[in-house]
């Protein structure tokens, strides 16, 4: 999440180590420029012969193994060009430099490959680490929940990244289904680290709270406790650090109940027209509870009818710009869907916003989408939960008997 509270990062730091290792890439070409002067000059009667040889090991080293192959080639290319030039074929020298740079081009490609595979490998690893963590952290919303239709979208901004510091949930309780979806301030493990605290917080409260404003208040607890644990943020994180939430409520009756604290608001799609529920009086985010005023808020209410559409989205989509730094117009985009499904509408939008970006996201995008079904559709799938529920219960009843018998 950008914002105005964080700190500016110290100039330099990514661009510096991306042109060292554009540097070590040309260093290899560059000696066999260097070779090709040398020779073609009347310097020739320097030996030449070790810079060439050790211009395909040099190369393995920032190089793929197409690249260690690509410098091995020139090298062999400067080195019989140069005896060609210089009439020295024939010679003992000539021969021996070739074969030295034949062997250590062989050997520098064979050991770019290997580092490529073990580094694939390592990766490979990671991302199924990530894969488990985000399964934990971010569960996908389940497609019915009582009363209506859901489906749920994450993409992490960092390339090959599963999880950052967007967070989102939806839970089916006896007060109505329950949504949470928010955005942390930063990145990596400090981010994860909060929205875990939030996001197990929200899960707890969400069945024993009456009012919605109190289980933002447990997830406010929550992010307190976490970041007074000694070593688990840095200073800055603790002083200026926040997460910007809504928590929404979708009961029996035709509303949406909706705590906002800092964040986007949601949007409704009514008739093929969009909404956003503005709050009434604006609330600082999670983690900033000083600048909160009386009391801090209770559960506004929004119509929302069977066959109303709600998206809860973080400011990653309405922030998401495109090369003339446009930003991605959200609103039009709801209304230009027109896909009967969930899932599939979110998958449009997804299309969408990639396309605005051209692939290149520059914050993380989370969002949930719920249909308002009718009463009918909603008791049918309240009867079809409840008869998948009792099925669950026989089979381990018959499980259970079963091993009585057995024993």
């Amino acid at each position: 999440m950008r914002s105005l509270f964080r700190s500016p990062p110290r100039p330099g730091t990514g661009l510096y180590s991306r042109g060292l290792f554009t540097l070590g890439q040309c260093v290899p070409f560059a000696i066999a420029l260097l070779v090709v002067g040398i020779e073609f000059s009347p310097a020739h009667f320097l030996y030449t012969g070790p810079l060439l040889t050790a211009t395909p090991a040099l190369a393995a080293v920032t190089m793929g193994p197409k690249g260690t192959l690509s410098a091995a080639a020139v090298a062999l290319a400067v080195s019989v060009s140069t005896a060609t030039y210089n009439h020295a074929w024939g010679g003992q020298q000539v021969y021996t430099n070739l074969l030295a740079v034949f062997l250590v081009s062989l050997a520098s490609v064979a050991t770019s490959s290997a580092v490529r595979t073990r580094r694939e490998g390592e990766l490979n690893q990671v991302r199924r680490i990530a894969v488990v963590a985000q399964e934990v952290l971010l569960r996908p919303v389940p497609a019915r929940l009582g009363p209506v239709r859901a489906a749920s979208l994450y993409l992490a901004a960092e390339r090959g990244a599963q999880i950052g510091g967007d967070l989102y949930e939806a839970v089916q309780t006896r007060y109505g289904v329950r949504m949470i979806v928010g955005d942390v301030r930063g990145k990596g493990l400090p981010a994860v680290r909060s929205a875990a605290a939030v996001l197990g917080a929200f899960r707890e409260a969400v069945h024993y709270e009456d009012e919605l404003g109190e289980v933002m208040n447990h997830c406010v607890a929550a992010l307190r406790r976490d970041r007074a644990v000694p070593g688990a943020v840095d200073q800055e994180t603790r002083l200026e650090g926040f997460v910007t939430a809504i928590v929404v409520q979708v009961p029996d009756r035709p509303v949406v109940d909706v705590v906002n604290r800092g964040h986007p608001p949601p949007l409704v799609l009514r008739q093929g027209k969009v909404q956003p529920l503005m709050p009434t009086s604006l609330l600082p985010p999670l983690g900033l509870e000083d600048f909160i005023i009386g009391s801090p808020g209770t559960a506004e209410s929004y119509p929302f009818a069977p066959g109303d559409r709600l998206l809860l989205h973080t400011d990653g989509v309405i922030e998401a710009r495109d090369r003339d730094n446009a930003f991605f117009a959200l609103p039009e985009a709801m209304e230009a869907v027109h896909a009967r499904i969930p899932q599939e509408f979110l998958e449009q939008l997804h299309q969408g916003l990639i396309r605005h970006t051209q692939g290149r996201l520059a914050d993380d995008v989370a969002m949930i989408l719920v249909d308002r079904l009718d009463e009918e559709a909603g008791e049918h799938v309240g009867a079809a939960a409840a008869a998948q529920h009792r099925r669950a219960g026989d089979q381990q009843a018959d499980g259970v008997e079963s091993r009585g018998h057995t024993s």
